[in-house]
């Protein structure tokens, strides 16, 4: 366990010398500020415009209004979120991998499957803490502007981060077997941007085809590749208040995270380097 937290030690000092933690840092306390300014100059009226101060609160509507703000932090977070992660994330293996990084690794008494629990360690905290620090903070505002204060949009910490979790998986996994973080980066935004939104809706698709060859190739794909599109929309669905009535998304993703680190460790520990 040792060696792990010191290959995630390294992972995570690697990516505040190549100012990926601080550009997070910074956009997140830049829609910080936004916010701060947005919530100081705009009045509860303002932002609901029915909300009756006077009598007391319309509750139905400031949840509303509440709910509109979670989305608009939360799609966007999702979505460029996971895009600035994933390049940021797509050259720690590659880096790693280079003649003279990859001889000092292995020169010390680290296992090569702590050294890849280690790197995926330190890029998905990264992540974690880089969002929940947005997230936490955009709670608290909302909490201290409305007075509401739903633990539930928390979890999105969690769904955000497994999200990239898989597909940083993928990566580790890309990177080990090309050394190419322009591939292993090609290849994850092709499933987040492409691959997992046409196959969400792979049931509209058949229907229009009505081709057996095709559903049964979509329907393979469908429960091979990790299915970030659903992801999203669970995680919207608990930014506001939401239940996940669904869990199959999130548990063929996680054996697709296992299976893909499983083979990246079974690979580099096979390759002489």
């Amino acid at each position: 366990m040792y060696n792990i937290l010191e290959i995630t030690k390294q992972t995570i000092r690697e990516a505040f010398a190549r100012k990926i933690f601080i550009m997070f840092a910074g956009v997140s306390t830049l829609v910080l500020v936004l916010f701060i300014i947005t919530f100081a100059a705009v009045g509860l009226e303002d932002l609901s415009g029915s909300i009756q101060m006077d009598t007391g609160k319309d509750l139905g509507v400031l949840e509303e209004v509440v709910g509109g703000i979670k989305l608009f932090i939360v799609i966007p977070l999702f979505g460029g979120g996971l895009f600035l992660s994933i390049f940021s994330a797509s050259s720690f293996i590659p880096n790693m991998l280079e003649k003279g990084n990859i001889d000092v690794i292995l020169s010390k008494p680290i296992s090569r499957s702590q050294i890849i629990f280690g790197k995926f360690l330190g890029g998905t905290l990264v992540v974690l803490l880089n969002i929940a620090y947005l997230v936490i903070g955009i709670w608290f505002l909302i909490g201290l502007k409305f007075g509401i204060w739903h633990l539930s949009f928390l979890l999105t910490i969690v769904t955000i981060t497994f999200a990239f979790a898989v597909l940083y998986s993928l990566i580790i996994l890309i990177g080990i077997l090309s050394q190419s973080s322009i591939l292993a980066m090609m290849l994850s935004y092709i499933i987040f941007f492409i691959l997992s939104p046409i196959l969400s809706i792979r049931d509209q698709i058949m229907m229009l085809a009505d081709s057996k060859v095709l559903e049964i190739i979509l329907e393979g794909l469908y429960y091979i590749v990790p299915k970030t599109s659903e992801l999203g929309s669970i995680t919207s669905d608990i930014a506001v208040g939401g239940s996940i009535y669904d869990f199959q998304p999130i548990f063929t993703s996680a054996v697709f995270l296992i299976l893909s680190i499983a083979l990246s460790i079974i690979i580099f520990s096979k390759k002489d380097y």
